[in-house]
């Protein structure tokens, strides 16, 4: 059951096609094979799971289980640090090389999250991606590095909160316009900011999100978003360097 809040954005996507300026990525089973607030939740994974799995899928609104969720797990400080490693060691194929490749064609590149912004900034800097363009949700902890608590007033903590973050990410952006990539159904809210979505399904294929997107990708291996993120002409001059053949190869596989 969708919100009140989320019906607009749940109309089929409207989409147009590269360049775009600024690529913006989700995550948790984007970025990384991992829901890092599972993976936090050790005996209780099961349970806090399927509140994800809820939550993403569209049947309940996010706040209704975003503090939920952190308040039963309570995770300390180096569980959270354990978890920005665990990150990095799931990355999906290429995720690292993509990202080169976009910046290398002088393109913004960032991720937006509802999961913890120390863990996923620990991934950002494994994939090269400038603290200052991620945009996630902060935790609080006391001096002993219990958890104390989170930011109540980030708007990815809500349903529709992304949404408000894509739009100031797609305002600043001069060089053609943002394009999305995510799974779930908060990603698919916020596509309305965006020229581009695209429903990613190479680690959860969500069909309440891939029923409504234009654009989508089943493949595990993000060199498949190449062609769907990157003009042809763009597609050229990275061939033209010898330091993204291994991308390139593997997108051309990827069809």
């Amino acid at each position: 059951m969708t919100t009140p809040q989320s019906d607009n954005a749940l109309r089929r996507c409207d989409d147009s096609g590269p360049p775009f300026g600024t690529l913006v990525f989700d995550c948790d089973s984007t970025l990384s094979t991992l829901e890092g607030i599972d993976e936090l939740a050790g005996a209780q994974r099961e349970a806090i799971a399927q509140l994800t799995q809820r939550a993403m899928a569209g049947g309940v609104a996010l706040e209704a289980v975003y503090g939920e969720r952190l308040a039963r797990i309570a995770p300390s400080r180096a569980a959270i640090e354990a978890l920005g490693r665990r990150y990095i060691e799931t990355a999906l194929p290429h995720a690292r090389e993509l990202i080169a490749a976009l910046r290398a064609l002088q393109k913004r590149v960032c991720i937006v999250s509802g999961g913890i912004r120390q863990a996923v900034l620990d991934f950002a800097r494994a994939l090269n991606v400038p603290a200052e363009d991620v945009f996630a949700v902060d935790v609080f902890h006391d001096r002993a590095g219990a958890y104390a608590g989170f930011d109540e007033d980030s708007p990815l903590t809500r349903s529709g909160g992304k949404l408000g973050v894509l739009r100031a990410i797609a305002r600043a952006d001069r060089k053609g316009g943002a394009a999305l990539v995510g799974d779930g159904m908060t990603d698919l809210e916020a596509a309305p900011a965006v020229r581009r979505f695209v429903a990613f399904g190479g680690v959860v294929e969500r069909p309440e999100v891939f029923a409504r997107a234009v654009i989508t990708c089943r493949r595990a291996d993000l060199a498949a978003l190449l062609p769907h993120l990157c003009a042809t002409d763009e597609i050229e001059r990275l061939a033209r360097s010898g330091e993204h053949a291994a991308l390139l190869h593997a997108a051309q596989r990827a069809r």
